[in-house]
């Protein structure tokens, strides 16, 4: 009985330890997109009508969902901070600077409406969380939120960050977020 309760730790211990190697993994990848591929930009927020229902968000004719549990994204999306005319112009200028297809990019200017094809709408946000691993500065708080696209049938993890010149170590996150603007977005496919 003392051989089996001591397997069994030993087993629980293995693995806690890799499940926390694996977080580091993640961690130092995420750090390391921070590091190498940050451009800061400022992104305006939504100047439209707002509608919060339920586990809903409308913004102007677009919809997000969200769960009412998850506080901070709710603070983000009614805030203005995300939102899908947002997300759908980072969809488009992602495209065309990352296609290398001159014959998709020449397509895409002959449409009447190319944004279509990269509308944001009717999306599940969810598990915003603050990467503090990431950033030191009281002014900058930078986080991960998954995205599911019932289009698509997966999964999108988009990295930001918000930053709030008059914040400081003790300014709650719900102040942090009223009185930020979005400085980053990245988008990144969840493995």
């Amino acid at each position: 009985m003392k051989r089996q309760f001591s397997f069994i730790l030993l087993l629980s211990l293995s693995i806690a330890t890799f499940g926390q190697k694996k977080e580091t993994i993640k961690e130092k990848a995420i750090t390391e997109q921070f590091k190498n591929d940050y451009k800061k930009k400022t992104y305006p927020r939504f100047e439209g009508k707002i509608i919060v229902k339920d586990t809903q968000i409308q913004f102007d004719d677009k919809t997000i969902f969200y769960d009412k549990s998850d506080k901070t994204t709710g603070l983000i999306l009614q805030q203005g901070l995300i939102y899908p005319q947002l997300l759908t112009d980072y969809q488009m200028e992602k495209f065309i600077d990352e296609s290398t297809d001159k014959t998709q990019k020449r397509f895409l200017r002959l449409q009447k409406n190319p944004r279509a094809g990269f509308d944001v709408n009717n999306v599940k946000l969810s598990n915003t969380v603050e990467l503090a691993f990431v950033e030191s500065n009281p002014k900058v708080k930078r986080f991960r939120m998954t995205c599911k696209d019932n289009k698509l049938g997966n999964l999108i993890q988009y990295l930001f960050e918000l930053t709030n010149k008059n914040a400081g170590k003790e300014t709650a996150m719900d102040e942090f977020i009223k009185n930020s603007t979005l400085t980053y977005l990245q988008q990144q496919k969840v493995d």
